[in-house]
């Protein structure tokens, strides 16, 4: 979750006022901000709102963050949807990283499914599943990022083009009316393939009948 933090800007030689905005930052950076303008004495009056502008108070935001610190959070996913022709099948391959209970976590898995028409709808199915393993660990009311190397379901997810075909305008639907119920916020990413090698390998080797699900503690920071 993100917050901004709307105060009443006080000079403390002059009666004037001003209504001050911040950009919008993660909690803790809001709380910092909000203690430190306090300690100035310059502000009258602040409130916290996040980005459906819901207001929250200092106490609301301090037991969120111990929730959260027993549920994932900080929470990446790397996504890939391979494409078999011949047999109009699709494997889905994702590699969920996040940070539960003070450690880090990867949260690997991948699936296939038949009736795909095309490699497009392969990386809808991919990310549609990815929403689908969200709610199984637990995910819910926060920003995500998702990562993807199709150009075609970042720039079409993301709002930059326009999606025509019915099929993916239905899968879309199904991903967008999944992210609301879980209250969440994703933010795609586009990279390289060689740096979404991991979901990749996932996807082809669900096409060739080798599936994965296991989750890992990770020492190392991605």
């Amino acid at each position: 979750m993100n917050l901004r933090l709307d105060w009443v800007y006080k000079h403390p030689k002059r009666t004037a006022r001003h209504q001050m905005i911040s950009d919008y930052m993660s909690v803790n950076e809001a709380l910092l901000l909000e203690e430190d303008l306090i300690k100035t004495g310059r502000s009258v009056h602040c409130q916290f709102f996040d980005e459906d502008d819901t207001s929250w108070t200092r106490k609301e935001l301090l037991t969120f963050l111990k929730k959260m610190e027993t549920e994932p959070h900080q929470v990446k996913a790397y996504v890939d949807g391979g494409y078999h022709k011949e047999t109009s099948e699709a494997g889905l391959g994702m590699a969920i990283y996040y940070e539960q209970n003070g450690q880090k976590w990867r949260f690997r898995v991948n699936e296939r499914i038949d009736g795909i028409e095309d490699n497009n709808e392969g990386e809808y199915a991919a990310l549609a599943y990815v929403f689908t393993m969200f709610e199984h660990l637990g995910i819910h009311h926060q920003s995500v990022t998702i990562y993807t190397d199709s150009k075609t379901l970042y720039h079409q997810m993301s709002g930059e083009w326009p999606c025509y075909e019915e099929t993916l305008i239905r899968w879309a639907d199904r991903i967008e009316a999944k992210a609301k119920h879980l209250g969440l916020k994703p933010t795609y990413s586009f990279i390289g393939r060689h740096l979404n090698k991991e979901a990749d390998q996932l996807a082809s080797q669900a096409l060739e009948g080798i599936f994965i699900e296991g989750k890992k503690e990770q020492t190392k920071k991605r």
